[in-house]
């Protein structure tokens, strides 16, 4: 089963290599990973996705709160929520295919922020599963390079987070 947890924590150098290395270093595998600034420049929210059962994120959790820079741990996943992936993916258009690509990411709702010659790069977030259809509709033209955020999420307004 996957599990989002989102961890703030201080906004110090070493914070994630601390963090990840804790975890490899104890066999959990970190399915996605995504860091930023939260509304207070002191504090980062890190938003992991982890592979286990249930004990599995006990114990993920309860390691995460061991560390001192780490504040508050959340399961968004127990809650409902909204989760997004960002991605980059530049895509040939040689063979005059460029009207099928911009068709295509039109209905999957991205946004082509830029044209070249032989290639055009779209910008798309959405779920996963939004983000992964796409790139198989872009597998037959051809991707020449793909970048992903990793995922990001949020317990929905006027839900208790635990």
């Amino acid at each position: 089963m996957r599990h989002v947890l989102s961890a703030v924590v201080q906004n110090v150098p070493g914070v994630l290599a601390h963090i990840s290395g804790m975890l490899a270093s104890r066999g959990y595998n970190i399915d996605s990973l995504a860091v930023g600034e939260t509304e207070e420049p002191n504090l980062s929210r890190m938003t992991f996705v982890v592979v286990g059962d249930d004990q599995v994120l006990e114990q993920v959790r309860k390691q995460l709160e061991k560390i001192v820079t780490v504040v508050r741990v959340y399961d968004v996943s127990s809650q409902d929520f909204v989760e997004r992936d960002l991605m980059l993916i530049k895509v040939s258009t040689s063979g005059g295919k460029r009207s099928e690509i911009r068709e295509l990411s039109d209905i999957f709702r991205g946004r082509i922020v830029d044209i070249g010659a032989e290639d055009v790069v779209i910008e798309m977030s959405g779920p996963e599963n939004k983000i992964i259809a796409f790139i198989d509709c872009m597998r037959p033209f051809g991707i020449a390079e793909l970048a992903r955020t990793g995922r990001i999420a949020m317990v929905r307004s006027g839900a208790k987070v635990d």
